[in-house]
């Protein structure tokens, strides 16, 4: 089975997006930075916060899942805020999402937020609601159940630093896995936890019996060229048996975000 974890970058570049996922065929994607505009057909708005102006494809969730149509298909918002055209505002939702191949059955699932809780006018304050989504599934080709949970981590102004709500939101985060999670299922927990990999949020993770990937397997960053800004790690992806691990990679070229893919084959 493969298990790729992404965060989207609002389909900036969607281009190399869309064909990568289609060609890389995960069992399960785990996609975040995900936007939704039911009430606009238009390709692209932009999103505005400050002197933060950044180009987000207006259904990438629609997007992606038309380039997937054999998975099932799961959004999962964390606020409903506005997005431009131009002068005019459009209520839209910004969240992550869950792909799951229609071979794969889903058999427990499970949403919740990890920080505050839905924000249905506005994105709110930073650091802003954050959600998390899990899938148990069953893996015929291993005859077991593995539990997937993945989260959007905040985003804090002041940099990645520890914090007391980051350390919240990997309790957070590991309650809600532990809620689809059975005894002996093989249990992955991935995101963009937005930390680096000394943090408090990784060592939570790890002492709940949690393998870390990226710096095991000598990764030295998660981004890519398309990010310009200092620090290189931002995703994660942890297993409870590395000797389930067939394969991890993090993916630095194609770029399809200004996050590199992190692919797992168990």
């Amino acid at each position: 089975m493969k298990i790729m974890c992404l965060n989207g970058w609002g389909g900036k570049l969607h281009e190399g997006l869309l064909p990568y996922v289609e060609s890389a065929a995960p069992e399960i994607l785990c996609l975040q930075e995900v936007i939704h505009t039911p009430a606009s057909d238009k390709d692209w708005l932009t999103y505005r916060d400050g002197d933060h102006v950044l180009p987000q494809r207006a259904n990438f969730f629609r997007d992606v899942s038309s380039a997937l149509p054999n998975h099932v298909a799961v959004f999962c918002p964390a606020a409903q805020g506005v997005l431009w055209d131009d002068d005019q505002s459009i209520p839209s939702r910004f969240g992550l999402a869950t792909f799951v191949h229609e071979s794969v059955p889903i058999i427990g699932q499970v949403q919740g937020f990890v920080h505050k809780s839905y924000s249905p006018v506005g994105y709110g304050e930073h650091p802003r609601s954050r959600n998390a989504h899990g899938v148990r599934v069953y893996d015929y080709s291993s005859n077991r159940s593995i539990s997937v949970t993945h989260m959007h981590g905040l985003r804090d102004l002041n940099g990645k630093m520890d914090t007391p709500e980051r350390a919240e939101q990997a309790h957070r985060l590991l309650d809600l896995s532990r809620k689809i999670t059975e005894p002996d299922d093989l249990i992955v927990v991935c995101g963009d936890f937005n930390v680096e990999p000394d943090s408090e949020t990784l060592r939570i993770l790890m002492e709940a019996g949690l393998s870390e990937l990226v710096t095991v397997y000598g990764f030295t960053s998660t981004r890519n060229t398309q990010y310009i800004k200092p620090g290189k790690f931002a995703d994660d992806m942890l297993v409870s048996d590395v000797g389930a691990v067939q394969g991890f990679d993090v993916v630095h070229d194609p770029e399809v975000s200004d996050h590199c893919p992190l692919v797992l084959s168990l």
